[in-house]
């Protein structure tokens, strides 16, 4: 067994980083008065923060030093008043927006779900459940600080680190330009970093994405792996994969954790460039107590802001991959979609034709090679043949989950490229081998199928079917409650209620693909009482490799590497002697 596909990343394409920033960040534009309404809070914080190095300085020079004490006591009474209401303002400020963020990361999320519901097949033919519930999960939670930081730290700490400096400027020149001198070190070591740690954080996401995975199908298929003893090995790949995970988390940490370094070693460098000037350049004559203080004070609200910003990009350098992955699905089109100007299809009779239909899965191996025929309405059409031959791509394209490369398939002679795919499937029902029920109560899984059945429609269809006896049998009856696909209930019991499902829908087209594959030879003959008379008066497509189920079949279809090869009732098709005459006798002997 290979888990190769786990150690696979996901190709990512290269997007704009500032567009993916500002895309994030329009989201911010829906709480404009909430936003609005913060910026004042933290304009007042800023002006507070400015005014607290003032107050001290004015405390040291104008009244300690000249001992009006009454004067001090006034001053520091303001401060203390206007310091006090910002402490309150500081948590009105956290309570809106932790609550803007929590509804922006929402809003994203569903907008997400809804759009993954809308694509194609194919799209989840190429990648594992757990790799998109990363993005789902993972990279959308990852991005609450950057929203949250972009209006709490980016806005007002540059307003901060402007005024600082005007302030400083305004003050003493001099001293200004000494104390900011490392400032062109720091943005080249910055922007160094940022080149050699952005690649990290992909990379680290991908490794997220791989892990998540390879753990979901692991708890999806803990019966197989117990099974067949192979614990070992799913442990020695997870361990694998563990070690990559952390490997890349390392390599991304390492690499982001030197901007604090930068920061610091700027900073320190600053404060001794600012004393040596003061002190040995200017002298201390030419400098006051309180204007050394106010400046160490400044000094200090200008790197902790820049401290504080260095953080928020490396924050962003982080999570960005996060949202980079988010809009690349979102940008993702569903290639089956409709067009412009689609039709809704009309109450379906029946007939479906294919027309030189050639379909390929990946533009190179043809599944289905210029295949062409007609169904009458109401007939029963089984698909027989090995493997891979294409009954299930018949199946599929009726249903319009892949479209064709070449011909048309027609339903009532309306092309269902044509008419809306929510107006084709409603009057479809779907059977497969893999029936899927949802956590839920029986009657929920049926009501699937039909989401305003009453309660009597849901009691026909499972009496149609014969779910009804055993349902009733279990101590809550139609309340029952399911675990995860159906746990608890015995295969043929979970296929009995998916065919309640399917008949409470009450379709026009009717596909069965393989549907009795599991069932027991005494389930079976259950359920074929019960599907019998679902059958009359629908056009009903039948894959089968139990060929005694089909026997009763308007038409059999033997299909092979891609092509209908014969084709006849099962009587007719016996008398050839052919490809079907050859497995109907197989199978017979071997029963």
């Amino acid at each position: 067994m290979s888990f190769n596909s786990y150690k696979d990343d996901e190709v990512s394409t290269e997007r704009s980083k500032t567009q993916t920033l500002k895309r994030l960040f329009s989201y911010l534009l829906a709480y404009k008065w909430q936003i609005i309404l913060v910026l004042l809070i933290m304009g007042y914080g800023v002006a507070v923060s400015l005014v607290n190095p003032l107050i001290m300085e004015s405390a040291t020079d104008d009244y300690i030093s000249q001992g009006d004490w009454q004067g001090l006591l006034r001053l520091l009474l303001f401060a203390l008043a206007i310091n006090l209401f910002l402490v309150v303002t500081v948590k009105l400020r956290m309570y809106i927006m932790a609550k803007v963020c929590n509804n922006i990361l929402l809003t994203i999320r569903q907008e997400l779900y809804t759009h993954i519901q809308k694509l194609d097949f194919a799209f989840f033919d190429s990648r594992p459940t757990g790799k998109i519930l990363s993005r789902i999960i993972g990279d959308i939670n990852s991005l609450k600080d950057v929203l949250s930081n972009f209006v709490t730290t980016l806005i007002p700490d540059m307003l901060t680190v402007f005024a600082v400096v005007a302030i400083m400027v305004a003050k003493n020149p001099k001293l200004a330009l000494a104390s900011l001198m490392t400032i062109p070190f720091m943005t080249a070591g910055i922007l160094f970093i940022q080149i050699k740690a952005h690649p990290r954080w992909q990379l680290f996401r991908k490794k997220s994405a791989n892990l998540n995975a390879f753990i979901h199908e692991d708890m999806a298929g803990i019966r197989i792996i117990q099974s067949f003893h192979a614990q070992e090995e799913t442990e020695n790949t997870f361990d694998e994969l563990l070690a990559e995970h952390r490997e890349s988390f390392y390599g991304a940490v390492r690499m982001s954790d030197a901007f604090g370094s930068v920061i610091d070693l700027s900073w320190g460098v600053g404060c001794i460039l600012l004393y040596f000037t003061g002190i040995v350049v200017l002298g201390v004559e030419h400098v006051s107590v309180g204007t050394f203080i106010a400046f160490g004070t400044y000094l200090n609200m200008f790197w902790q802001p820049i401290h504080n910003l260095s953080n928020f990009y490396n924050q962003l350098v982080t999570n960005i991959a996060g949202a980079e992955r988010i809009f690349e699905i979102l940008d993702t089109p569903p290639a089956i979609a409709d067009a412009d100007g689609v039709k809704e299809m009309p109450p379906i009779r029946g007939e479906v034709t294919f027309d030189n239909v050639t379909f390929s899965y990946d533009d190179k191996v043809k599944v289905l090679d210029d295949v062409s025929f007609r169904i009458k309405e109401g007939e029963t059409i089984a698909l027989v043949g090995p493997t891979g031959a294409g009954k299930s791509t018949i199946v599929n394209l009726i249903s319009r989950f892949y479209d064709v490369q070449e011909g048309v398939v027609a339903v009532d002679g309306h092309d269902v490229k044509k008419v809306s795919i929510e107006s084709l499937r409603r009057q479809m029902g779907i059977m497969t081998q893999d029936n899927f029920l949802f956590s839920g109560t029986i009657r929920e899984n049926i009501r699937y199928g039909k989401l305003n059945a009453t309660e009597e429609e849901i009691v026909a269809a499972a009496k149609a079917v014969n779910a009804h006896d055993f349902i009733m049998k279990l101590e809550k009856g139609y309340d029952t409650e399911l675990t995860e696909r159906g746990g608890g209930l015995s295969i043929g019991q979970r296929q009995l209620l998916a065919f309640a499902r399917t008949m409470v829908s009450d379709p026009k087209i009717l596909i069965l693909d393989e549907a009795t594959s599991s069932i027991d030879t005494k389930t079976e003959l259950l359920v074929q009482e019960g599907i019998e008379h679902l059958l009359a008066g629908r056009t009903s497509f039948v894959i089968a490799h139990r060929l005694s189920t089909i026997q009763k079949a308007d038409r059999i279809f033997v299909v092979d590497d891609g092509r209908i090869i014969e084709e006849g009732n099962a009587e007719e098709l016996m008398a050839k002697k052919g490809v079907y005459y050859r497995l109907y006798m197989a199978q017979f002997h071997a029963s």
